[in-house]
């Protein structure tokens, strides 16, 4: 979020997912025409790479398979910055280094924007790190993007689950590979005060709910929440929407509602509000260690959860990300000062549902260097750099659900629990729905409407219809 909620801290990244992709289902067999994968993507549409490779020794071994070449530059775009960039960075010097392709970054927080921009003026990057799947499509549908080579494809369908390769589909044709990931579904809590208050990590959301009714009676007010951010005031609210809406209805219903294919103000919808306004708009239950209700709209997020550590709060909902924000000093783990668990699932009947955010790797230009790099930055090994550049530098916060991964070099706590879910096979993930609609809606109307209803300016059904009001004919 800068603030988009994807990239919160920045690093911060979805998953089985699906946004407007369609299917999530499993790889399907050859059909019509040639060979289909997941999402429906029929191989043989997809184009063969122009990559020549050469035979490598040494460090380089593994390298051969990306080419070598002379005086080649490939430019990629993204909204991620420093910090953070620079472990990006420093996770490609050794393919720099055998392949001879000088890789550039350029991070901003203005990405959308620019991007477009720069496209529409002719000077498109040739790579860019899409923070929206809904965005990569756009560009796709426009036909500045490139197709992903049948190699960089089949890299994908192998490193990643379906629902992944979904997300960077379009009309049967793959576009991009995923590349980090955010997890959205945990909720932070304080291992060192549950066990001075003799407290168990719930298993289901019953188990919750009753701690929290416990926790109220004890004489703690059990959830602290936090939705200002600036002119992104109001996200963390739709992310309690999304987490709810998967919980009580599933992937299914999930799509049909980031899609609009029912409306936003649709019953089911409203008993999602209703939900969550049965913990967030509860007397008893907020806002732990700030203020009344009202308060929420008016505590920064990156501030909302800390009353946790403090022993002020029981829960606090929110992504992974959220560990660059304890204070210094403040020890994560499970038997530490704070540490986050699996938001609990409402039924059975859908499994074991996650709500993720990501950035997916498309490209404006098919030059063999933008091919190799594309392939480079699907693989294992790139991303194994990457988490262990981090792991050496004691940061957090970037996680992954490439299964390709070395899960040991990840050495954070809450990262290891992230990948751990991300990577889960019985997991079934969906992409932040709010980054998937329309701007008008998704970083629009649904953030300040669901502003205006913690301030109790608008009732249930008025802050659905408002949004539902706002949704592009």
């Amino acid at each position: 979020m800068i603030l988009r909620k994807s990239a919160v801290v920045l690093s911060a990244a979805t998953l089985a997912l699906l946004t407007a992709c369609g299917s999530s289902g499993g790889d399907k067999g050859g059909g019509p025409g040639g060979p289909t994968s997941s999402g429906g993507i029929n191989l043989d549409n997809q184009p063969a790479a122009s990559i020549k490779t050469v035979k490598a020794s040494g460090d380089c071994a593994d390298y051969g398979q990306y080419g070598k070449y002379s005086n080649a530059k490939v430019t990629i775009y993204t909204s991620i910055t420093n910090p953070e960039l620079d472990y990006h960075v420093n996770a490609i010097k050794q393919f720099e280094q055998c392949t001879g392709i000088s890789v550039q970054y350029q991070g901003t927080k203005d990405f959308e924007g620019n991007l477009k921009t720069k496209v529409q003026g002719g000077n498109a990057p040739d790579i860019a790190l899409f923070p929206q799947p809904g965005l990569l499509r756009t560009f796709a549908e426009s036909g500045d993007l490139k197709p992903s080579t049948k190699e960089l494809t089949e890299l994908a369908q192998k490193n990643w689950a379906s629902s992944w390769i979904d997300l960077g589909t379009d009309d049967g044709i793959y576009f991009g590979a995923p590349l980090g990931a955010n997890l959205k579904s945990l909720v932070w809590y304080s291992p060192k005060y549950f066990k001075q208050w003799g407290y168990d990590v719930p298993t289901t959301w019953d188990d919750m709910i009753a701690l929290s009714d416990k926790a109220a009676a004890d004489g703690h007010k059990p959830w602290c929440v936090g939705i200002e951010s600036g002119d992104a005031t109001g996200w963390p609210l739709t992310d309690w929407m999304e987490e709810v809406m998967l919980r009580l209805y599933g992937p299914d219903v999930y799509d049909q509602w980031a899609q609009h294919k029912i409306p936003f103000n649709d019953p089911k919808v409203l008993k999602v509000l209703q939900t969550v306004g049965s913990i967030v708009k509860n007397d008893k239950y907020v806002n732990a260690g700030i203020g009344d209700v009202k308060s929420i709209a008016t505590t920064a997020f990156q501030k909302g959860g800390l009353p946790v550590a403090q022993g002020k709060c029981v829960f606090h909902a929110q992504a992974n990300f959220y560990a660059a924000n304890w204070d210094k000093g403040t020890k994560v783990s499970a038997d530490g000062d704070v540490f986050a668990f699996y938001e609990p699932t409402i039924s059975d009947k859908f499994g074991k549902v996650v709500e993720v955010g990501g950035e997916f790797v498309g490209a404006f230009s098919d030059k063999p260097e933008v091919q190799a790099v594309e392939l480079y930055l699907a693989s294992g090994d790139w991303a194994t750099k990457k988490a262990e550049l981090n792991a050496a530098a004691g940061t957090s916060g970037w996680a992954t659900a490439n299964k390709a991964v070395d899960p040991s070099v990840f050495k954070d706590p809450i990262d290891k629990l992230s990948v751990q879910i991300l990577t889960d096979p019985n997991s079934t993930a969906r992409f932040d729905a709010s980054d998937s609609m329309p701007s008008e809606v998704g970083s629009g109307t649904f953030w300040t409407a669901m502003t205006q209803w913690i301030l109790g300016k608008a009732d249930d059904q008025a802050t659905l219809d408002t949004i539902e009001k706002s949704w592009p004919k």
